[in-house]
């Protein structure tokens, strides 16, 4: 079989430590360009994989013609850019949030469905190994219905992670859009549907800038979630964690509790009501500091390869987009917002 021509559009630190490296590690991949307004940073990637250097991914498109692109750009960027790969006849991968307006998410799905071509979104969480142990123990029905949740992602900030640092798109309105809320609350959005199996209803939230200066982008936000189920929560996305990262989730059932990510060791702690409690090593959530595989390279890939419809479709991405979108539709009427 013939290997997976990639493009990777947009060169910095989200394709510096997982795109580029887990393209590079799967077997059915060919890294055929890559793609930056600054023309050493596609050129250093290029020379050191034989690939062609771009800055303007139009340009790629046409001469290359790849099979499979990376949309790694600025969040404003993420619906034009996947819209017109899909209509150059590449299976599309775009970071999250993968896009900015709940329209721009519906577009991107059509031209997907138009040209045929499989349109995935980068929601790693569904794939690190803690929140997969803990998605099966919840389907086994061991600790019952879910009643009540609280799911956080803080960390310093994007300025200690982006390759631009405190000059970087993230801090940037007319770029970024949105800022913790796109870069860590839509990944908790996912995650709670993804392991509920269930649905937001609806949302508040406040939403604010504390301590960023010199950004209109948000660096906090506390949202209230219902779902359809009737479970209630919170979510928590923050750039202000400065003693470190967070990232965990704890969810309080019928028969006991279930914690993710919040002991060092044990990545998944089950605390049942009759005094049992089980603990599971199964590996560490991927963080800025400690890079892991985030798996979804190779999801991505195998979908291509086996002609596969991905799991994490872009009706998926829409769906948890939607989720950050009415959280700040709530910060901004001071309402309650109902989702369809």
């Amino acid at each position: 079989m013939s290997k997976v021509r990639v493009a990777v559009i947009g060169c910095g630190s989200i394709s510096k430590y997982r795109h580029i490296p887990e393209y590079a590690a799967n077997e059915n991949v060919e890294l055929v360009a890559f793609v930056d307004v600054v023309a050493e940073r596609s050129q250093a990637y290029a020379d050191q994989y034989g690939a062609l250097a771009f800055t303007d991914y139009k340009e790629m498109l046409a001469q290359v013609k790849p099979d499979a692109v990376s949309v790694n750009l600025p969040n404003v960027l993420h619906a034009p850019v996947s819209i017109d790969a899909a209509n150059a006849g590449a299976h599309v991968l775009v970071e999250k949030p993968m896009a900015a307006t709940e329209e721009e998410g519906f577009a991107m799905i059509e031209a997907a469905k138009k040209n045929g071509v499989f349109l995935m979104v980068g929601h790693n969480q569904r794939l690190m190994p803690p929140h997969v142990k803990a998605k099966e123990i919840l389907d086994s029905g061991k600790l019952g219905k879910v009643l009540t949740f609280r799911t956080s992602f803080g960390h310093p900030g994007p300025e200690g992670w982006s390759v631009d640092g405190r000059n970087s798109w993230f801090f940037e309105k007319e770029d970024a859009i949105m800022g913790a809320m796109g870069d860590l609350g839509v990944h908790k959005s996912d995650l709670i549907r993804y392991l509920l199996s269930d649905e937001v209803s609806e949302v508040g939230a406040f939403i604010g800038t504390l301590h960023k200066d010199g950004t209109q982008v948000d660096d906090n936000a506390t949202c209230l979630i219902r779902m359809k189920s009737g479970a209630i929560g919170s979510l928590v996305a923050s750039w202000t964690y400065y003693k470190g990262e967070d990232n965990s989730t704890v969810l309080w059932c019928e028969n006991g509790v279930m914690k993710i990510g919040t002991h060092p060791d044990d990545q998944v702690i089950v605390e049942l009501r009759d005094g049992t409690i089980e603990k599971y090593k199964v590996g560490a959530i991927s963080t800025n500091d400690k890079q892991e595989s985030s798996g979804v390279i190779d999801a991505f890939i195998t979908s291509i390869t086996t002609n596969t419809p991905p799991s994490i479709s872009g009706e998926e991405g829409l769906k948890s987009l939607k989720v950050i979108l009415a959280a700040f539709e709530s910060q901004a009427t001071g309402r309650i917002i109902s989702l369809n």
